[in-house]
């Protein structure tokens, strides 16, 4: 992560859009339990640590991340639950077992057969993975929402497809669900904030970057409904 991004991004309560409803709605079609092993993979600074543990309050939590600064993050909220290990680790190398992995919108970085194949030789028997994913949720798209996708998310697609891709890794769909307006605004409204109270002293990359985030932003005002994040919850093997 750039200066600038981390100037951004820096102490923000999530990565990326999600509300303790969804977590706990995939943790329910996961048949997941209060004794749970859960990875959380691509955890960011840990926005969903404390729901996993509420769900899973005799289990345990261990969040990983690319990102030192958001792996310390997360540890150090968390410091004083010896249920919750957060530590700097690829999330194709966790060790596991898990009961269930929690990928909040990070499985794109590897692709999604490649984060389920990671994930499965990591799983407990009767193990489940939920993961998120950007796609698109009509046929017609807006020119300014395709535009700006495009360069971001370049193989971005449809409900049907990360089904395909999910089927194509050998797993099957036991529940999905697009992720509503909350959990939109629980990651756009303190971005929003920041980059308003960073941009009037902003210069060079750091002012280039809030112009992105911002256009981002619109792009989800006035497109939003043309895309969204769908929320997976899949198992090993092919459906029935």
């Amino acid at each position: 992560m750039t200066a600038a991004l981390f100037a951004i991004h820096a102490d923000l309560p999530r990565e990326g859009p999600g509300d303790g409803e969804s977590l706990a709605w995939a943790f329910a079609v996961a048949g997941a339990g209060p004794a749970a092993r859960i990875l959380d993979a691509g955890a960011g600074p840990g926005a969903d640590i404390a729901g996993l543990r509420a769900l899973a309050p005799s289990g345990s939590v261990h969040a990983v991340d690319l990102h030192p600064p958001f792996a310390a993050a997360a540890a150090a909220r968390h410091a004083a639950d010896p249920g919750v290990r957060a530590e700097v680790l690829d999330m194709a190398k966790a060790p596991g077992p898990y009961d269930f992995v929690w990928c909040a919108g990070a499985a794109y970085f590897m692709g999604i057969g490649a984060a389920l194949g990671a994930f499965g030789r990591a799983l407990a028997p009767g193990g489940r993975v939920a993961f998120s994913e950007l796609a698109w949720r009509r046929r017609r798209r807006p020119a300014a929402a395709r535009a700006f996708l495009a360069a971001e998310y370049p193989g971005m697609t449809d409900a049907a497809g990360v089904a395909a891709q999910v089927a194509a890794a050998g797993w099957r769909t036991l529940g999905r669900r697009w992720l509503g307006p909350a959990a939109w605004a629980a990651y756009y409204d303190p971005l929003a904030a920041r980059l308003d109270a960073l941009a009037p002293a902003a210069e060079g990359d750091l002012a280039a970057e809030i112009a992105a985030h911002r256009r981002e932003i619109e792009v989800w005002r006035t497109s939003g409904g043309s895309f969204g994040y769908l929320l997976s919850v899949v198992a090993p093997g092919p459906a029935a």
